[in-house]
């Protein structure tokens, strides 16, 4: 058993540790006085702070100049992509991928226009065949425009989605694409005008940053109807003051991403060295055969319910996350895995182990101990 006084966190994807040079940027900025809209010495100083955010957000992801709107975190910049996107009168139709963040076809269903679920393989990759024969015979100027939501990696699997070629399906028919990536940069490159994307979302806290900040990222003229207003904050784009600290939090956090990029093969390792360890306790892991970002684990242990492994991992001192939603109390098996053509009962035993910048082999060594002898403990009293 873990010593209880020692923790191993494995939920990066959730959130991330906050770096500390993000701490110590962060607390820099709160010592700075002014509203980055004001016009004096100090506003222009909070200002400076703000724009060297957004460069270095810019530059990280290779966003077009004037590209990047900066937000609350990642859930306002899909509200504002579809929104948006929606509210100019350009798009009459969205289609999302079965394996979105809840944020997406929760948003994308408030809107008022339709809204088509686009099915995924059961390896985790969105269906292009599916959204090639949908969109054969559409036309944009009888059926109206639409906007495709693809997002860069799986929350849940990990999953590298194929963005670039469904860009590319969705332009020859002349629609949008926004892209969700918020699990992805600082993980893996991210190059926003490589992807195709029309539109993207990225947050700060998944890459050690500070948790209250991210940006929707927009290609060059591409119409916006602001969904928040009241002044001219982000050239009319979005309304409220700027949260300078969290900005440069950002910032720095940018600035430290290629470094975690750097690890990924590392990282990689660890996390194959857990997934063979479940495996051979009899775990089924999700997305394997695809290409995936390199700290997602996402199995599933038959008869070893989601919560019952997070209380177990909890108390061992390993926190993981379930890969299931709650809702008024109910557990609900994974949409994504239940996207993938797992069963409620297999759905019901998903969890997600994730790694990151800081993760040591101490971590993993923790979980290949002690996440197996939970399930054999598990199977046992199932046996009795």
């Amino acid at each position: 058993m873990t010593d209880a006084k020692t923790r191993h966190y494995l939920d990066y994807n959730a959130t991330t540790p906050v770096r500390p040079e993000v701490i110590d940027a962060v607390a820099r900025a709160m010592a700075v006085i002014g509203n980055s809209s004001s016009v004096h010495a100090e506003g222009r100083a909070a200002r400076a702070i703000v724009e060297e955010g957004r460069e270095k957000l810019r530059t990280l992801v290779n966003a077009p100049v004037n590209g990047v709107i900066l937000t609350g975190g990642g859930t306002e910049a899909i509200h504002y992509a579809l929104n948006g996107t929606v509210r100019t009168g350009n798009v009459q139709r969205i289609f999302v991928s079965a394996i979105e963040h809840a944020a997406v076809p929760a948003n994308a269903g408030e809107i008022g226009v339709p809204v088509e679920t686009i099915p995924a393989t059961n390896s985790g990759v969105i269906d292009l065949n599916w959204l090639r024969d949908r969109l054969k015979d559409y036309d944009v100027k009888r059926d109206g425009g639409f906007l495709v939501c693809v997002m860069f990696a799986n929350n849940e699997t990990g999953v590298i989605q194929p963005v670039k070629e469904a860009a590319d399906i969705v332009h020859d028919k002349g629609g949008l694409i926004f892209v969700d990536a918020a699990q992805a940069v600082g993980k893996v490159p991210v190059n926003f005008v490589m992807s195709g994307a029309d539109l993207m979302a990225v947050t700060a806290h998944k890459f050690g940053g500070p948790i209250g900040v991210g940006a929707l990222i927009a290609g060059p003229n591409l119409p916006l109807h602001p969904v928040m207003r009241g002044g001219g904050h982000e050239s009319n784009r979005r309304a409220g003051t700027h949260n300078v600290p969290a900005i440069a939090g950002l910032g720095t956090a940018c600035d430290l991403a290629p470094s975690s990029v750097a690890k990924a093969t590392k990282i990689a390792a660890m996390r194959d060295r857990m997934q063979a360890a479940a495996e051979d306790a009899g775990a089924h892991v999700w997305g394997a055969s695809e290409d995936r970002l390199p700290g997602t684990l996402s199995m599933s242990a038959p008869g070893f319910a989601s919560q019952t492994q997070l209380m177990a991992m909890d108390l061992a001192g390993i926190a993981i996350s379930s890969g299931s939603a709650c809702s008024s109390g109910k557990t609900k098996p994974s949409h994504v895995l239940t996207a993938m053509g797992a069963d409620e009962a297999l759905a019901s035993c998903g969890v997600r182990v994730s790694l990151g910048w800081n993760s040591t082999n101490d971590d993993v060594d923790a979980f290949c101990r002690e996440w197996p002898e939970a399930y054999r403990r598990v199977k046992t009293r199932a046996a009795e």
